[in-house]
């Protein structure tokens, strides 16, 4: 249902949060039925609920089979942000999420990119490097809900060898929910400000007598809101995520997981900007969008089997196989301005208005995982060989809706009041239509070897075979282009642990990636043209010295590590319009970290990153040499913790420093620094009921959270957008 359609709030609201409970009454229903063919009977007053133990913010081992160590042994930077900090945080984006971990900015949606999530860490581009339980993810969308996530993990460094082409920065692995062992129910709903309503449920019951250590479980989730700051724009989702794990013997299991979300928003394109600072005139909360032609219309659907067998104790295979499909409808109008040749205080849109891109992003992927442990020549192997196919494809049609300079008034519309909605002639055309396809096959091997009880080596190689097609169409459909690309690497990480202590570890890393120029095809529709088609991928690869320490009984991990990044060969366009690999690019820095409990009671998640980016070497623009890269601060720093007082109470606190950088890499401009503070208190009234409330942005701070990297000019503005102005949420819990 786009905007100009929509059912007045009130109305919207109830039907909203009534559909979601009637979904969670008939979700224990069908769980009865369920349980009755099963086992022939079943009383759902017996049903029981059994606690997890309390591990904190500390993650012992990544979820991912290709790291078998745990990872304290782990040569490599991978911040892992744990159920517990995402359920006190009532984190519900992945934006939101990966702001707790330092290094990592945001880039705002270009108003003909592929918009959504736009990530970047350690200074590069992360947007095609965003996996789902190990497996590629596909559509470059916007990742608006954690109800059916786990946790999250950021690795960080050049790193193909764990996730394919790219992977300059890091990788992001979002780890799903998947049934468990013991039953329980929780239902939880929210009320804030800003027309804040939510509804969740996540259910799980053992399947008595079904194989063995059988389960289904069920996430559902409805939620509403205005974004805090932003009058205008609204966000309304629903979603629902069952799961089935059937144990046909104590070694063979086969997982079957089911995905559907569907959102519909006002896309925000924040306000119009020179040199990274709003212009003059224009207020924080202006929309100068078209209320009644923009939209967001997302659905995403995922069928994911995972199948494992361990043939003994020493020896498992594991199968992933999912298929994906998003459809994403997008209208947006960019908040960029043109203020020549209008009154002082005047302005006239410029960039696109009412541009349209119809996607469907479909994926194939299958992966296979053989896990083994075993001595040979006196010296224990944890070894991974696997293999992975993937298939991709991308439809796109963009469309408009005619507005242009003409339709404008002359005098332009006042930069303090734009109008929100477009009242002039609307003429929706097709202009194009764009069709891809990228296919990836790759072999890899990890071995962990225990060379000596104090020395291990880490060992990583992965083959690509990698390749993208693109067809062009015209409106009419007729076709105007034909390209493909196709490039076979080679990556490989090594890395050395020196154990001096039971509870510490030393480690030096090498790692390298690549980046295909085909690497977006099937994420944005770009990236491959005719000028670059036949260009070897971009190079990067990595240092790092690190240490990681467990102390307080292992309650507590310390992590420090000196890395340096270098893309060796960056792509870059040419006077003469043709590409090359012409470019140099650096980044350094420091990683500090500590997670875990401090006493039974205090518990802290921090980081801190400090970057030290530069342009090495540009032949196309020479004046960029020895600049700092686009929105890459020097200093970034995030903090949650919480206490537990007696009497059932919790206090939580969290911030955010992000330091002054630049908005773009060719030139001074800057960003302003920031500090961003947040709060929550809970209450646990008593087994069954757990009472939270988190002010966020407690002082209403005005801050960029994303950027457009250009300074603009006065024919044309950059735009930043904001983050959420101050905002509370009281949240309860009832587990049964």
């Amino acid at each position: 249902m786009s905007k100009k359609n929509r059912v007045p709030a009130s109305f919207a609201q109830k039907h909203l949060l009534s559909s979601a409970i009637g979904l969670a009454v008939a979700t224990q229903g069908g769980l009865a039925l369920a349980a009755e063919a099963a086992n022939g009977q079943l009383e759902l007053g017996n049903i029981t609920v059994k606690g997890e133990a309390d591990s904190g913010s500390k993650t012992e081992r990544s979820a991912s089979a290709k790291y078998q160590a745990p990872l304290l042994d782990v040569p490599q930077t991978i911040t892992v942000v744990p159920p517990k900090v995402i359920q006190e945080q009532q984190a519900l984006s992945l934006r939101q999420v990966l702001s707790n971990v330092s290094g990592i900015t945001f880039n705002a949606g270009e108003a003909g990119g592929g918009s959504g999530d736009s990530i970047n860490i350690r200074g590069f581009s992360a947007n095609s490097n965003i996996q789902i339980d190990g497996l590629r993810d596909s559509a470059q969308t916007s990742r608006t809900d954690t109800f059916n996530v786990e946790q999250v993990e950021v690795i960080k460094g050049p790193n193909s060898v764990f996730g394919g082409a790219g992977t300059t920065g890091g990788s992001i692995n979002i780890i799903n929910k998947q049934p468990k062992s013991e039953a329980f129910t929780r239902l939880g709903g929210s009320l804030g400000t800003d027309n804040y309503h939510r509804l969740t449920l996540d259910t799980n019951q053992p399947l008595e007598g079904v194989g063995t250590d059988s389960a289904f479980r069920l996430n559902l989730m409805a939620h509403e809101n205005d974004v805090p700051g932003r009058d205008e724009i609204e966000r309304e989702r629903w979603g629902i995520a069952p799961s089935l794990r059937l144990g046909f013997s104590e070694s063979t299991r086969l997982t079957l997981s089911v995905f559907h979300q569907t959102d519909d928003n006002l896309p925000d394109y924040g306000v119009p900007a020179r040199d990274g600072k709003k212009i003059a005139g224009v207020d924080r909360d202006a929309y100068f969008g078209w209320k009644n032609l923009d939209k967001e219309e997302i659905e995403q659907n995922a069928f994911t089997a995972n199948f494992e067998h361990d043939f003994n104790d020493n020896l498992r295979l594991q199968n992933l196989t999912r298929y994906s499909r998003i459809d994403r409808d997008t209208t947006i109008s960019a908040s960029h301005v043109n203020v020549q040749g209008v009154p002082p205080g005047r302005y006239r849109p410029a960039g696109p208005q009412g541009y349209g891109r119809d996607t469907t992003t479909e994926m194939w992927i299958n992966q296979t995982n053989l896990i083994s442990n075993f001595d040979l020549a006196g010296m224990r192997h944890d070894l991974v060989v696997g293999a992975e196919i993937s298939r991709e494809t991308l439809d796109l049609k963009t469309y408009n809706h005619g507005l242009g300079n003409a339709l404008y008034p002359a005098d332009g519309y006042d930069l303090g009041n734009p109008p929100g909605r477009w009242n002039g002639p609307i003429s929706k055309t097709t202009a194009g239509y764009t069709e891809t396809e990228l296919k990836d096959t790759a072999l890899y091997v990890f071995d962990t070897i225990a060379l000596h009880e104090q020395w291990d080596l880490n060992l990583g190689l992965r083959y690509d075979k990698f390749k993208g097609e693109a067809e062009g169409f015209s409106g009419d459909k007729v076709q105007t282009s034909d390209l493909s690309s196709t490039d076979e690497k080679l990556s490989g990480r090594v890395g050395l642990v020196y154990k001096p202590a039971e509870n510490g570890r030393i480690y030096l890393a090498w790692g390298n990636s690549f980046n295909p120029s085909a690497e977006n095809l099937a994420s944005t529709g770009g990236g491959l043209n005719e000028s670059n088609a036949g260009v070897d991928p971009e190079k990067n690869e990595t240092w790092e010295l690190g240490t990681k320490w467990e102390l307080f009984d292992r309650r507590l991990e310390l992590d420090a590590a000196l890395f340096r990044v270098e893309k060796t060969d960056a792509r870059e366009t040419m006077a003469d319009g043709s590409t090359q690999l012409a470019g140099k690019q650096r980044v350094q820095g420091v990683e500090l970290g500590v997670t875990g409990h401090i006493t039974e009671q205090w518990d802290v998640f921090a980081n801190y990153t400090f970057l030290d980016s530069e342009t090495l070497k540009s032949v196309a623009d020479p004046g960029r040499e020895g600049q700092a890269l686009g929105n890459t601060p020097p200093r970034s720093f995030n903090l949650w913790t919480t206490y537990e007082l007696p009497a059932g109470w919790t206090l939580g606190y969290g911030a955010r420093y992000v330091s002054e950088r630049n908005v773009s890499s060719t030139s001074h401009a800057k960003l302003d620094d920031y500090w961003l503070h947040n709060a929550m208190i809970g209450y646990r009234v008593n087994e069954n009921l757990d009472l939270q409330l988190n002010i966020n942005n407690l002082f209403d701070e005005d801050y960029v959270e994303r950027v457009r990297q250009q300074p603009g000019t006065d024919a044309r503005s950059s735009a930043i957008e904001y983050g959420d102005g101050r905002a509370a949420i009281l949240s309860a819990n009832y587990s049964f």
